[in-house]
């Protein structure tokens, strides 16, 4: 398994690329992020938007030292493309105009995913730390993008920045397991499930905060629904076939997917789960690569001790059941369409996923 994700989990290393140089023809892509959500007031937005004059990144190999500034480019772009399908208090719309588009879909195929905003974009690249030797945690970090001014956008992406921070503990606890297993070193199993539950307990404590400071009512009425699906959009430019793609969502972080490969959660064939396997296809390709990388493990619930797994799979079954009030009082109260922001009737399949988990537990 690559160091980055035992050192960083999900999360960029470097950190993200806060701004473009200034002499860059993309810095204005930061002018155009930064003035956003004060934008967004304005009905003319869209008007505005369609004039804009946006640079287009060379058709060529993306080199490593670039990677940077390309996932700034989609953070920028899929914000703007975002704001302009759903822009709220106006009528929709399901054209995406063609000088906004191109340039999406071109920085989207060199980083091999969908030109839509997506998780990637909205949390894993899309922060900063205010101190930089500091922890990847709230109270050390900004949002480097937003839809909206209010701080509860702010705080519900960081919330998930944090997360995805402690993932590195759970990445790294499966690298050791694979190596244990090479060497049929059965007893360092237990050792790095317990470390898995720890971290587990940690991102539990996050999740538990959103409260803290995002409202409910602010979250439906305010920027909830920028991070929609997109329903029959035609890409003026590229292809005048209406197309749908799903919107932002946390069913779209690898964490608990790499989870389920490790601890082989049999989640059974359905509807809901042929949803939960196309979100995929909006992780970053890497990410993609290690969840099947770590599916091809061997099972390791026969070798491990049966209470130290079973609390694994407690802890894994607690951060859903947190995940699923939050779905609860966050959304679902809120709206009539049973679908979440990524498209999928996302009530009954939390629900499946944490009766499963738990029905997994060793007697």
């Amino acid at each position: 398994m690559d160091t980055v994700f035992t050192q960083r989990g999900f999360l960029p290393c470097p950190d993200p690329l806060d701004r473009f140089p200034e002499d860059s023809e993309f810095a204005m892509l930061d002018e155009i992020g930064h003035d956003l959500p004060n934008l967004l007031e304005d009905p003319g937005f869209r008007t505005h938007a369609r004039e804009l004059e946006i640079p287009l990144w060379p058709q060529r190999p993306v080199q490593p030292d670039e990677l940077p500034a390309l996932h700034l480019c989609y953070v920028r772009l899929g914000f703007l493309s975002s704001a302009f399908i759903n822009q709220i208090g106006e009528e929709s719309t399901t054209v995406l105009p063609a000088n906004i588009a191109i340039p999406l879909c071109r920085v989207c195929s060199l980083l091999q995913r969908p030109p839509i905003l997506s998780y990637d974009g909205y949390a894993l690249y899309n922060w900063k730390r205010i101190r930089p030797a500091g922890p990847i945690a709230l109270g050390n970090l900004e949002t480097l993008q937003n839809f909206v001014h209010l701080h509860d956008e702010h705080w519900f992406i960081l919330v998930h920045v944090e997360i995805e921070a402690i993932a590195a503990n759970i990445l790294r606890a499966i690298s050791s397991t694979r190596k244990a297993l090479t060497r049929n070193d059965f007893d360092t199993i237990d050792n790095e499930l317990v470390l898995v539950e720890n971290a587990l307990r940690r991102q539990i404590l996050v999740l538990k905060r959103i409260p803290e400071k995002m409202d409910p009512a602010l979250y439906h009425r305010t920027f909830r629904h920028y991070i929609r699906f997109f329903e029959n959009v035609t890409y003026e430019g590229i292809d005048q076939a209406p197309i749908s793609f799903r919107g932002e969502t946390g069913a779209q972080s690898s964490i608990l997917p790499t989870l389920v490969a490790f601890l082989k959660i049999p989640h059974k064939p359905s509807p809901l789960m042929s949803h939960l396997s196309d979100m995929r296809r909006y992780m970053p390709a890497e990410h993609r690569a290690l969840i099947e990388a770590v599916e091809t493990m061997p099972p390791i619930r026969h070798l491990a001790n049966k209470d130290i797994f079973n609390n694994v799979l407690d802890a894994l079954a607690e951060f859903r059941e947190i995940h699923f009030n939050w779905a609860e009082q966050y959304i679902n109260r809120w709206v009539d369409d049973p679908r979440g922001t990524g498209g999928t009737p996302f009530m009954s399949l939390l629900q499946q996923l944490i009766d499963e988990t738990r029905a997994y537990q060793r007697v």
